[in-house]
């Protein structure tokens, strides 16, 4: 495992803990989390976008300049799909056309990638290969739902939380390259070998993109018409699919696309197993502070719901 990227991820991972189980302190406390002074309200602020902003409180001005729309969430994806389009390109280079990766790389892969001896190159090189693949689709769906079906509110988010979006999926993606040494074996065949991991994991990603799709859907069709007109940007309480379960499904599917990459990469990748852990706790927070505020915003909302993980969290 690269050390000092299981590290980072790891650190993340404990940081967005700790902000849930932060938040889950304060909202015990009489007035809920709203109060606390200046470092409870950054707190709030920093973890909040769109439609939870308001559940912290009044915000100071000073931090009202701190924002930006929420529906730039789509440049997010335009640098995935871009980056990590870059970086499937130049795996599949090296995998198939015994091509060399840029200098820059194999400097970077050497400071934080593995170890440059392996018994599975060829393997290890497919299945990073597969999982780019999947990053990048991914990417590209949420972008053209961005694009094409999402109905953004003027909902905000914090600028850090934007910087930190923006530079997330360029360190994801390069994760998944440091994952394989970087080694190229010059005059030898490529082999290609489909494990069954490979095939459960693009199984369960298939299923889990399929119903983020579906609930994406739901949750655009709440502010249209029969037509598809736009008619409306306040929030409603949504009906079907995995909504019947969880407040925010969506998430859930989220975190479901990580594990499926996981498993493609067979199970052992004990640095993208961080990754998931982080999304499992990132996810996390985000959906219980939706249904907070679809708790408070609806007193007819539907008591059996979970907010994260259906009959579980």
């Amino acid at each position: 495992m690269p050390a000092g990227l299981g590290a980072a991820w790891a650190l993340l991972a404990a940081a967005f803990l700790a902000a849930l189980l932060l938040h889950r302190a304060q909202a015990r406390r009489p007035g809920g989390g709203g109060g606390g002074g200046i470092a409870s309200g950054l707190f709030q602020d920093l973890i909040r976008y769109g439609k939870t902003k308001n559940g912290g409180g009044q915000r100071p001005a000073w931090l009202r300049r701190c924002q930006v729309p929420k529906r730039w969430f789509t440049h997010f994806y335009i640098v995935s799909v871009l980056w990590n389009g870059f970086l499937l390109i130049k795996l599949f280079q090296a995998k198939f056309l015994g091509a060399a990766l840029a200098l820059w790389m194999q400097q970077l892969h050497s400071a934080f990638g593995r170890d440059l001896q392996s018994q599975n190159t060829d393997s290890e090189h497919f299945s990073a290969l597969l999982v780019l693949l999947l990053l990048w689709l991914h990417s590209f769906r949420r972008l053209a739902e961005c694009l094409c079906t999402s109905v953004f509110s003027n909902g905000v988010i914090h600028v850090v939380q934007y910087c930190f979006g923006l530079g997330y999926y360029i360190v994801l993606g390069t994760t998944v390259l440091w994952q394989v040494p970087i080694n190229v074996r010059h005059g030898k065949e490529s082999s290609v070998q489909i494990c069954w991991y490979h095939v459960i994991g693009i199984v369960v990603y298939i299923w889990a993109s399929l119903h983020q799709h579906r609930c994406l859907v739901i949750l655009a069709n709440l502010r249209k018409s029969k037509s598809g007109k736009v008619v409306s940007l306040s929030h409603s309480i949504p009906f079907g699919d995995w909504f019947e379960r969880v407040s925010c499904p969506h998430y859930f599917a989220e975190l479901l696309i990580y594990v499926s990459m996981a498993i493609t990469f067979g199970l052992d990748n004990v640095t993208w197993w961080l990754v998931v852990m982080y999304v499992l706790f990132n996810q996390a927070l985000a959906a219980v502070l939706c249904h907070e505020f679809y708790q408070t915003k609806f007193t007819s909302y539907p008591k059996h719901r979970k907010a994260f993980i259906p009959f579980v969290f």
